[in-house]
């Protein structure tokens, strides 16, 4: 079947991605044929491309590829190409004669049999360009052809007259053409006046034609893009769910606890209650005996008394010289000097211990606070409002001073050991295990392995420093990684705001007050770290671990920054801390 000239339009030659000619054009596995570039930019950046299952779509068909496919230059249809681009040039029309569909002979055998020719294309450029045209003769019936600028038009063309079209207000002529560059449609005699002149005038239904394409494509972008936010959506209302489920068990988990506790505390106090009513009970039955043994002797030295009152007063004297004897002895009593009942109960130790008891749980009951909120959210630190006692972590205060033998090179220590900063070149240092030689930091001289301690920092104005613990153990050469991971535990401020516990990642936090003195409190048998802005009396920050290591304090003024970070962190002296 021969394919006549007319039949080959730009739509035959125009790439679906840039509209254009084609420009080496490659053909896909679906057979549709684009620019090698286009196609090429396509795949490295559409959305349509699924990261998660890399499969790759055809633009037109949307057809998926489970591997990128290798594509190579259709030579025929670019040579075809070519010859159309020539021919569009120069006016003159495409001709040949195309090759029978019905022929059924082996590819292979017609290439060698029938050598390729100018003006002769392979069935399947045949096939897809026939494809094109039909669809657009069916679709459109009869589309106007694209404008040429050339053309002047005194008469309406048959195409200005299609009834389908909207009528052109000024002209009264069909709008069968359009102007990208205005974005209007427009019929012949707008596109040949002074408003257009210049432009780049396309036919309107062709024009239409490839925007409908195009919204296929940004549809599958659309869809992709609203696909990856359900999943999200779902995704973030099922943690919400988990959240909520966990926070319900941790919620009756926590009252289950509290209730034994208070059933534990009610059992101790009626254990102890009971205790008191025993003692008391014993006191008062120990009491009641000797009173009940005095009443007798007093008793029976009243009787005495009184007969020695009566014998005095007697004047037989042959009766009180018979009863003298019997009745001036003074009887055989107890010796009542050591018997007392104790004024003291058992109580009063159960009540200082309890007194102690209570001051310990209380204690504990503010550390499992400030562990609980170092475990909320970073929107809700941010309105939590704890006053500790800092006084109360001051009286762990220790005599803190810096190392020498483990500080950078460019770091300059106080001769009392207690001012550090960073210099602007390297100083004349020996070199040991000990000494960090890539990061700007150095570590006290005194070390813990128990116990609770206690000292402060004064950062004032600096814009960047590092304060908080480290592990004896930690590498000090090269690059190092800083996290409890690593055996690091510290704050850090960058740029002047930017407040953050070094963790992997970083845990950001929001400080509503800026502070110009760190309190920093180790409670190594607790495992845990906490710092507090002396100034505002507050809690900055509490993080919870298990130390298994010597605890060595950790300092970092960081960089000079060219004098703008130049002010050294200074260790308080215990004189001033209240």
């Amino acid at each position: 079947m021969a394919l006549p000239a007319a039949f080959l339009s730009e739509d035959q030659f125009s790439c679906s991605i840039c509209l254009d000619i084609f420009n080496n054009p490659v053909s896909t596995p679906c057979g549709h044929s684009y620019c090698q570039a286009c196609i090429s930019s396509y795949w490295d950046t559409s959305k349509t491309t699924s990261r998660a299952s890399k499969m790759y779509q055809c633009p037109l068909c949307k057809e998926s590829f489970n591997r990128r496919p290798e594509l190579h230059i259709n030579r025929t249809l670019k040579e075809i190409t070519e010859h159309f681009k020539q021919a569009a040039a120069t006016g003159t029309p495409v001709s040949g004669e195309a090759r029978s569909w019905d022929n059924r002979s082996p590819i292979s055998t017609r290439r060698k049999s029938t050598p390729n020719r100018r003006g002769e294309m392979p069935e399947g450029v045949i096939t897809e360009m026939v494809t094109r045209f039909q669809k657009t003769i069916t679709e459109h019936d009869d589309p106007p052809p694209a404008y040429t600028p050339q053309r002047r038009y005194t008469v309406s063309s048959a195409h200005d007259q299609d009834p389908s079209l909207p009528l052109c207000p000024l002209h009264l002529r069909g709008l069968a053409y359009f102007c990208p560059e205005d974005n209007v449609c427009v019929c012949s005699a707008c596109a040949e006046s002074s408003d257009h002149r210049g432009h780049t005038i396309t036919n309107a239904k062709r024009e239409w034609q490839i925007r409908k394409s195009r919204l296929g494509i940004v549809d599958v972008e659309l869809k992709d893009l609203i696909s990856e936010r359900e999943t999200k959506v779902l995704e973030i209302q099922t943690t919400l769910l988990e959240i909520k489920a966990a926070a319900e068990k941790d919620t009756g988990e926590a009252v289950n606890m509290f209730l034994k506790l208070i059933a534990n505390v009610e059992r101790c106090q009626a254990e102890i209650l009971e205790v008191i009513e025993i003692s008391r009970r014993a006191a008062e039955h120990k009491a009641q005996k000797l009173l009940k043994e005095l009443e007798e002797e007093l008793s029976e030295l009243k009787k005495r008394r009184a007969t020695l009152t009566q014998l005095a007063q007697t004047d037989n004297y042959i009766q009180l010289l018979t009863t003298f004897s019997s009745l001036s002895a003074l009887p055989q009593t107890k010796d009542w000097s050591s018997a007392a009942v104790g004024s003291e109960l058992p109580s009063g130790v159960i009540l200082r211990n309890i007194t102690q008891t209570m001051e310990r749980f209380k204690e504990e009951m503010c550390r499992l606070t400030e562990v609980w909120k170092g475990q909320k959210p970073e929107f809700e630190q941010s309105v939590i409002k704890y006053n500790p006692k800092v006084k109360k972590v001051q009286e762990y205060a220790e005599d803190i001073t810096l190392d020498p033998n483990t500080s950078h090179p460019r770091l300059v220590i106080s001769l009392d050991g207690k001012q550090v900063f960073c210099g602007d070149k390297h100083q004349i240092v020996p070199d040991s295990p000990e000494r960090f030689d890539r990061v700007v930091c150095a570590l006290a001289r005194e070390g813990f392995d128990c116990g609770r301690h206690y000292w402060e920092v004064e950062v004032g104005s600096k814009t960047d420093w590092d304060l908080g613990i480290a592990s004896r153990s930690v590498c000090r050469k090269g690059k190092i990684t800083v996290s409890p991971a690593h055996g690091y535990w510290f704050l850090s401020l960058r740029d002047k705001t930017d407040y953050a516990f070094r963790t992997e990642p970083s845990t950001p936090l929001t400080l509503t007050q800026r502070p110009s003195r760190i309190g920093v409190f180790l409670d190594y048998d607790k495992g845990m770290v906490s710092f507090y802005n002396v100034d505002a009396r507050a809690l900055i920050y509490s993080f919870s671990d298990r130390f298994t290591d010597v605890i060595l304090p950790f300092f970092s003024p960081c960089t000079n920054k060219s004098g703008k970070n130049e002010a050294p962190l200074i260790i308080c002296p215990l004189s001033t801390i209240e």
